[in-house]
């Protein structure tokens, strides 16, 4: 992974490892729409790196303060998320399919983000 250092340890965290999934899984999933859709998908996708994103900056910050901040910015980001998904599924925009696929890994990654939090 090239250089590493303490404020990298975040790597290590298997939520934020989950978080990275989603975000692959979600592009591979929404990048098919239809060009009519492409904003609204890519809103999407947003949500799903900002997860991650906000994770290993919490985790940069100086104190576990901030770092709750920013934990807590990534469970807004999971349910922005989710609502994405949801209204996606509701639209007929993604099969049963890509909905459970989603929806189960974004499970895992909340309840990682929830237990993370409350330690």
């Amino acid at each position: 992974m090239g250089k590493w250092n303490s404020n990298k340890g975040f790597c290590n965290l298997i939520v934020w490892q989950d978080a990275i999934e989603l975000y692959v899984l979600t592009c591979k999933i929404l990048t098919k729409q239809p060009f009519e859709l492409k904003k609204t998908m890519g809103n999407c996708i947003d949500a799903s790196q900002s997860i991650s994103r906000n994770i290993a900056e919490g985790y940069g910050r100086k104190s576990t303060k901030e770092y709750l901040v920013f934990l807590n910015y990534s469970l807004g980001s999971s349910s922005e998320y989710f609502s994405s998904i949801y209204s996606f599924n509701k639209a007929n925009q993604l099969s049963e399919n890509e909905f459970e696929e989603l929806n189960n890994l974004h499970y895992k990654v909340e309840n990682g983000l929830i237990n993370l939090i409350k330690s």
